[in-house]
Protein backbone atom coordinates (compact mmCIF):
# COMPACT_ATOMS: atom_id res chain seq x y z
CA UNK A 1 0.00 0.00 0.00
CA UNK A 2 1.04 3.73 -0.43
CA UNK A 3 -0.31 6.71 -0.51
CA UNK A 4 -0.67 9.20 -3.69
CA UNK A 5 -0.87 12.68 -3.12
CA UNK A 6 -2.76 14.92 -5.79
CA UNK A 7 -1.19 18.64 -5.19
CA UNK A 8 -4.35 20.87 -7.02
CA UNK A 9 -2.12 23.73 -6.72
CA UNK A 10 -2.35 27.25 -7.98
CA UNK A 11 -0.10 27.64 -11.16
CA UNK A 12 0.52 31.70 -12.37
CA UNK A 13 1.53 32.21 -15.92
CA UNK A 14 4.68 32.67 -17.03
CA UNK A 15 6.28 32.25 -13.65
CA UNK A 16 8.24 29.86 -13.78
CA UNK A 17 10.58 30.20 -10.79
CA UNK A 18 7.76 31.07 -8.47
CA UNK A 19 5.85 28.28 -9.92
CA UNK A 20 8.65 25.67 -8.97
CA UNK A 21 8.90 26.79 -5.79
CA UNK A 22 5.68 26.66 -4.80
CA UNK A 23 5.80 22.89 -5.84
CA UNK A 24 8.41 22.78 -3.84
CA UNK A 25 6.95 23.41 -1.15
CA UNK A 26 3.99 21.25 -1.57
CA UNK A 27 5.64 18.31 -2.34
CA UNK A 28 7.24 18.90 0.64
CA UNK A 29 4.04 18.92 2.66
CA UNK A 30 2.99 15.79 0.91
CA UNK A 31 5.72 14.12 2.00
CA UNK A 32 5.11 15.42 5.35
CA UNK A 33 1.52 13.68 4.89
CA UNK A 34 2.91 10.48 4.05
CA UNK A 35 2.67 10.86 0.39
CA UNK A 36 4.66 8.55 -1.67
CA UNK A 37 3.98 9.55 -5.03
CA UNK A 38 2.90 13.25 -5.56
CA UNK A 39 1.33 14.49 -8.97
CA UNK A 40 1.32 18.02 -9.98
CA UNK A 41 -0.69 19.31 -13.00
CA UNK A 42 0.21 19.80 -16.79
CA UNK A 43 2.51 22.11 -17.66
CA UNK A 44 3.14 23.62 -13.88
CA UNK A 45 6.02 25.73 -14.82
CA UNK A 46 4.35 27.82 -16.99
CA UNK A 47 0.74 27.42 -17.72
CA UNK A 48 -1.00 25.84 -20.40
CA UNK A 49 -0.27 27.65 -23.67
CA UNK A 50 0.53 30.54 -21.82
CA UNK A 51 3.28 32.64 -24.24
CA UNK A 52 6.40 32.18 -21.72
CA UNK A 53 6.81 28.33 -23.94
CA UNK A 54 8.48 30.01 -26.36
CA UNK A 55 11.23 31.18 -24.20
CA UNK A 56 11.20 30.03 -21.29
CA UNK A 57 11.22 26.26 -21.81
CA UNK A 58 13.65 23.93 -20.75
CA UNK A 59 15.55 20.62 -21.10
CA UNK A 60 14.39 17.32 -19.71
CA UNK A 61 15.75 16.14 -17.89
CA UNK A 62 18.73 18.54 -17.13
CA UNK A 63 17.41 21.81 -17.79
CA UNK A 64 16.28 23.81 -14.45
CA UNK A 65 12.48 23.16 -14.22
CA UNK A 66 13.51 19.10 -14.09
CA UNK A 67 16.56 19.12 -11.98
CA UNK A 68 14.48 20.85 -9.27
CA UNK A 69 12.07 18.55 -9.35
CA UNK A 70 14.62 15.47 -9.66
CA UNK A 71 16.11 17.54 -6.13
CA UNK A 72 12.93 17.43 -4.51
CA UNK A 73 12.64 13.68 -5.24
CA UNK A 74 15.64 12.99 -3.63
CA UNK A 75 15.21 15.54 -0.23
CA UNK A 76 11.76 13.98 0.30
CA UNK A 77 12.49 10.79 -0.67
CA UNK A 78 9.35 10.39 -2.92
CA UNK A 79 8.25 9.80 -6.49
CA UNK A 80 7.28 12.95 -8.10
CA UNK A 81 5.16 13.17 -11.83
CA UNK A 82 4.60 16.57 -13.06
CA UNK A 83 3.97 18.17 -16.48
CA UNK A 84 6.85 20.61 -17.38
CA UNK A 85 7.26 22.95 -20.37
CA UNK A 86 10.05 21.31 -22.77
CA UNK A 87 12.46 22.70 -24.92
CA UNK A 88 14.45 20.21 -27.25
CA UNK A 89 16.46 22.13 -29.83
CA UNK A 90 13.92 24.00 -31.75
CA UNK A 91 11.07 22.69 -30.64
CA UNK A 92 8.96 22.81 -27.48
CA UNK A 93 6.78 20.02 -26.07
CA UNK A 94 3.85 19.54 -23.49
CA UNK A 95 5.35 17.16 -21.41
CA UNK A 96 5.40 14.99 -18.20
CA UNK A 97 8.13 13.48 -15.99
CA UNK A 98 7.98 10.63 -13.55
CA UNK A 99 10.89 11.19 -11.58
CA UNK A 100 12.04 8.44 -8.74
CA UNK A 101 13.30 8.92 -4.73
CA UNK A 102 16.96 8.98 -6.26
CA UNK A 103 15.81 11.84 -8.45
CA UNK A 104 16.64 9.69 -11.37
CA UNK A 105 14.14 10.28 -14.54
CA UNK A 106 12.18 6.95 -15.30
CA UNK A 107 9.60 7.72 -17.55
CA UNK A 108 9.46 10.83 -20.27
CA UNK A 109 5.90 11.94 -21.82
CA UNK A 110 5.17 14.29 -24.47
CA UNK A 111 1.39 15.10 -24.97
CA UNK A 112 -0.18 13.35 -28.11
CA UNK A 113 -3.84 14.67 -28.34
CA UNK A 114 -3.38 18.33 -27.88
CA UNK A 115 -6.11 20.67 -28.51
CA UNK A 116 -6.32 22.45 -31.67
CA UNK A 117 -5.49 26.00 -29.97
CA UNK A 118 -2.45 24.73 -28.33
CA UNK A 119 -0.75 23.97 -31.60
CA UNK A 120 0.50 26.63 -31.93
CA UNK A 121 2.46 26.50 -28.78
CA UNK A 122 3.63 22.78 -28.42
CA UNK A 123 5.24 20.04 -31.16
CA UNK A 124 3.59 16.87 -31.38
CA UNK A 125 4.59 13.93 -29.11
CA UNK A 126 6.26 11.20 -30.02
CA UNK A 127 6.60 8.38 -26.96
CA UNK A 128 4.16 6.39 -24.79
CA UNK A 129 5.74 4.70 -22.29
CA UNK A 130 5.65 2.71 -18.83
CA UNK A 131 7.79 2.52 -15.79
CA UNK A 132 8.15 -0.66 -13.28
CA UNK A 133 8.77 0.58 -10.11
CA UNK A 134 8.49 -0.69 -6.07
CA UNK A 135 4.67 0.73 -5.57
CA UNK A 136 3.44 -0.81 -9.20
CA UNK A 137 4.11 -0.03 -12.81
CA UNK A 138 2.81 3.43 -13.67
CA UNK A 139 1.69 4.92 -17.12
CA UNK A 140 2.03 9.07 -17.65
CA UNK A 141 -0.94 10.41 -20.10
CA UNK A 142 -1.77 14.42 -19.94
CA UNK A 143 -4.92 15.75 -20.32
CA UNK A 144 -6.76 15.67 -23.50
CA UNK A 145 -4.76 12.50 -24.30
CA UNK A 146 -7.62 10.77 -21.93
CA UNK A 147 -9.81 11.39 -25.22
CA UNK A 148 -7.75 10.52 -27.76
CA UNK A 149 -10.85 8.85 -30.15
CA UNK A 150 -11.56 5.51 -28.81
CA UNK A 151 -9.36 6.38 -25.30
CA UNK A 152 -6.44 4.61 -27.42
CA UNK A 153 -3.44 6.43 -25.40
CA UNK A 154 -5.25 5.08 -22.21
CA UNK A 155 -5.92 1.86 -23.49
CA UNK A 156 -2.36 1.76 -25.27
CA UNK A 157 -1.29 2.10 -21.24
CA UNK A 158 -3.38 -0.45 -20.08
CA UNK A 159 -1.75 -3.34 -23.07
CA UNK A 160 1.46 -1.89 -21.72
CA UNK A 161 1.13 -3.29 -18.08
CA UNK A 162 0.38 0.15 -16.07
CA UNK A 163 -1.76 -0.67 -12.90
CA UNK A 164 -1.80 3.13 -12.55
CA UNK A 165 -1.97 6.08 -15.10
CA UNK A 166 -1.09 9.21 -13.72
CA UNK A 167 -2.62 12.37 -15.55
CA UNK A 168 -1.24 16.07 -15.24
CA UNK A 169 -4.15 18.31 -16.44
CA UNK A 170 -5.07 21.35 -16.95
CA UNK A 171 -9.25 21.76 -16.77
CA UNK A 172 -10.66 24.71 -17.56
CA UNK A 173 -13.85 26.78 -18.00
CA UNK A 174 -14.69 29.73 -19.14
CA UNK A 175 -15.33 33.03 -16.48
CA UNK A 176 -18.76 32.63 -16.12
CA UNK A 177 -19.21 28.78 -16.06
CA UNK A 178 -22.03 27.92 -13.35
CA UNK A 179 -20.76 24.91 -11.52
CA UNK A 180 -24.02 24.35 -9.80
CA UNK A 181 -25.81 24.18 -13.43
CA UNK A 182 -23.38 22.47 -14.95
CA UNK A 183 -20.86 20.25 -12.48
CA UNK A 184 -17.54 19.57 -13.73
CA UNK A 185 -16.16 16.62 -14.72
CA UNK A 186 -18.53 14.20 -16.48
CA UNK A 187 -16.02 14.47 -18.99
CA UNK A 188 -13.22 12.70 -17.77
CA UNK A 189 -15.18 10.50 -15.74
CA UNK A 190 -16.94 9.21 -18.85
CA UNK A 191 -13.56 8.82 -20.34
CA UNK A 192 -11.76 7.32 -17.45
CA UNK A 193 -14.05 5.00 -16.10
CA UNK A 194 -14.42 2.26 -19.01
CA UNK A 195 -10.53 2.35 -19.58
CA UNK A 196 -9.89 1.22 -15.76
CA UNK A 197 -12.69 -1.41 -15.44
CA UNK A 198 -11.46 -2.79 -18.68
CA UNK A 199 -7.98 -3.10 -17.74
CA UNK A 200 -8.50 -3.32 -13.54
CA UNK A 201 -5.95 -0.01 -13.80
CA UNK A 202 -6.79 3.23 -12.30
CA UNK A 203 -6.26 6.17 -13.40
CA UNK A 204 -5.41 9.65 -11.30
CA UNK A 205 -6.03 13.25 -13.16
CA UNK A 206 -4.75 15.99 -11.28
CA UNK A 207 -5.55 19.70 -12.60
CA UNK A 208 -4.32 22.93 -11.52
CA UNK A 209 -6.38 26.13 -10.39
CA UNK A 210 -6.05 29.94 -10.69
CA UNK A 211 -6.87 32.42 -13.61
CA UNK A 212 -5.02 32.00 -17.36
CA UNK A 213 -3.26 35.38 -17.95
CA UNK A 214 -2.31 34.81 -21.50
CA UNK A 215 -2.59 32.58 -24.92
CA UNK A 216 -5.92 31.62 -26.37
CA UNK A 217 -7.69 31.07 -23.42
CA UNK A 218 -7.04 34.57 -21.39
CA UNK A 219 -9.51 35.02 -18.98
CA UNK A 220 -10.75 31.34 -18.58
CA UNK A 221 -10.23 29.74 -15.16
CA UNK A 222 -8.67 26.28 -13.90
CA UNK A 223 -10.80 24.76 -11.51
CA UNK A 224 -9.41 21.47 -9.92
CA UNK A 225 -11.63 18.57 -9.89
CA UNK A 226 -8.29 16.91 -9.96
CA UNK A 227 -10.44 12.52 -9.79
CA UNK A 228 -9.31 9.00 -8.92
CA UNK A 229 -11.19 6.27 -10.65
CA UNK A 230 -9.81 2.73 -9.10
CA UNK A 231 -9.60 -0.04 -10.67
CA UNK A 232 -13.42 -1.18 -10.83
CA UNK A 233 -14.03 2.00 -12.79
CA UNK A 234 -15.55 3.82 -9.60
CA UNK A 235 -14.61 7.50 -9.32
CA UNK A 236 -13.54 6.79 -5.40
CA UNK A 237 -11.76 10.82 -5.09
CA UNK A 238 -12.64 14.61 -6.50
CA UNK A 239 -11.16 17.81 -5.62
CA UNK A 240 -12.94 21.01 -4.82
CA UNK A 241 -13.93 23.00 -7.38
CA UNK A 242 -12.91 26.61 -8.26
CA UNK A 243 -10.20 29.39 -9.29
CA UNK A 244 -8.72 29.12 -5.47
CA UNK A 245 -9.72 25.67 -4.98
CA UNK A 246 -6.08 25.03 -4.44
CA UNK A 247 -5.52 21.32 -2.02
CA UNK A 248 -3.33 18.40 -1.55
CA UNK A 249 -5.87 15.48 -2.14
CA UNK A 250 -4.21 11.82 -0.59
CA UNK A 251 -5.63 8.66 -1.24
CA UNK A 252 -3.96 5.34 -0.28
CA UNK A 253 -3.48 2.72 -2.77
CA UNK A 254 -3.33 -1.10 -2.26
CA UNK A 255 -1.98 -3.00 -5.46
CA UNK A 256 -1.74 -6.30 -4.00
CA UNK A 257 -3.92 -8.59 -6.57
CA UNK A 258 -6.92 -10.77 -5.08
CA UNK A 259 -9.82 -12.86 -7.45
CA UNK A 260 -12.43 -10.41 -8.96
CA UNK A 261 -15.89 -11.26 -9.59
CA UNK A 262 -16.66 -12.72 -13.09
CA UNK A 263 -12.99 -13.80 -13.09
CA UNK A 264 -9.34 -11.67 -13.34
CA UNK A 265 -7.79 -9.77 -10.86
CA UNK A 266 -8.43 -6.19 -9.19
CA UNK A 267 -6.08 -4.04 -7.33
CA UNK A 268 -7.16 -3.67 -4.19
CA UNK A 269 -8.07 0.19 -2.45
CA UNK A 270 -8.34 1.85 0.92
CA UNK A 271 -10.31 5.13 1.59
CA UNK A 272 -8.93 8.27 0.82
CA UNK A 273 -8.70 12.12 2.77
CA UNK A 274 -8.66 15.38 1.95
CA UNK A 275 -6.65 18.27 2.76
CA UNK A 276 -6.98 21.87 1.76
CA UNK A 277 -3.91 23.92 1.71
CA UNK A 278 -4.69 27.58 2.26
CA UNK A 279 -2.30 30.07 0.75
Amino acid sequence: MFKLALVQMRVQGGRKEENIRHAEALIRRAADEGGKLVVLPEAMTLGWTDPSAATEADEIADGYSCRQLRRAARENNVYICSGLVEREGTKIYNSAVLIDPNGDLILHHRKLNELEIGHDFYDQGDRLQVAQTSLGTFGVMICADAFARGQVISRTLGYMGADIILSPSAWAVPADHDHEKEPYGALWIENYQPVARDFHIWIAGVSNVGWITGGPWKGHQCIGCSLVVNALGEPVLQGPYGVDAETILYIDIELEKRPARGGGWDPLWSGSVTRTIHS
